[in-house]
């Protein structure tokens, strides 16, 4: 009998974790909640956990860039899978305390709205229409900020978070769907030593970090040449500094292809061949958002 896989993740009841709910919709999977995204790491990097799951880039925010890092600075774990789920956040307390004289909750009887940082920027124009007067406190999940309203009642506070918390708490949604924008999604990336195939999945997709030759006049326009003269699509390119040195930066690719075909190992070994330092990251499934 084959051990049971396991994942590590951000809190209960975040976007995290209705996130990888939806992943491993048909799979069993014991998932394994911890604080911070450093705790997430380091779980399956000391080879606690078969996986853990990243939030690496926003429709509203870009790229996590403190998660990025960690991928490369930190952990050794390959990429295993991508997905997009929706970030949809909602504004969450106690329906009866908060309610007005016709039974839906009145804004002046919120004092203080807590929340994420990236959630809380997230729902700006909500805060600024119906929540001008309230205090905003930042807090390290957005489940975290469900749990301080459960356990501070009769404070007039409210947080920001998900469905999954509030019904995990026994909160109330007083308002749902209040992020500026409706097109919020959140890229998720499954990393860890542990395979995860889906042959069904539509896009095979390869992410590579490349250091450029030092004191190369147009090294980067020779670099991205390789890929365009064969129509290999780069999705994504973002320079991060090395750390190393300062002025001294690598690029984050992310590639429409797999590694196993016949053009991609040809584009590597040709930047190779100019003297730019390749690491591959992963090539992996995308798995698109199916409602």
């Amino acid at each position: 009998m084959s051990k049971r896989k396991s994942v590590a993740l951000l809190p209960k009841g975040t976007v995290s974790d209705e996130a990888v709910r939806y992943l491993f919709r048909n799979e069993d999977v014991e998932f394994v909640y911890c604080k911070m995204i450093a705790d997430v790491f380091q779980s399956t990097a000391k080879g606690q956990t078969d996986w853990s799951v990243i939030p690496i880039e926003n429709t509203i925010d870009g790229s996590v860039s403190l998660h990025i890092d960690w991928l490369v600075h930190e952990v050794d774990l390959p990429i295993r899978a991508e997905w997009v789920f929706p970030s949809i956040q909602n504004l969450i307390g106690s329906g009866s305390e908060l309610a007005g004289e016709n039974g839906v909750w009145d804004p002046s009887k919120i004092t203080k709205v807590m929340s994420h940082p990236v959630a809380m920027a997230q729902c700006l124009q909500f805060i600024r229409a119906k929540l001008p007067h309230a205090e905003l406190e930042t807090l390290s999940s957005t489940a975290e900020a469900v749990r301080m309203v459960k356990n501070n009642p009769g404070q007039g506070w409210a947080a920001l978070g998900t469905r999954l918390a509030a019904a995990e708490l026994e909160l109330d949604v007083l308002e749902s769907g209040v992020t500026d924008h409706d097109n919020n999604f959140t890229r998720f990336l499954l990393v860890g030593n542990s395979s995860y195939e889906k042959p069904e999945a539509p896009l095979r997709k390869t992410s590579i970090l490349v250091t450029l030759p030092e004191d190369f006049p147009g090294g980067l326009h020779q670099m991205l040449s390789a890929f365009a003269w064969r129509r290999i699509n780069l999705s994504k390119i973002e320079s991060r500094p090395t750390k190393k040195k300062l002025g001294n930066y690598y690029f984050y690719i992310d590639i429409e292809y797999p590694l196993d075909s016949v053009l991609l190992p040809a584009a590597i070994a040709e930047i190779e061949a100019i003297g730019c330092q390749v690491r591959l990251l992963g090539s992996y499934p995308s798995l698109p958002f199916e409602q």
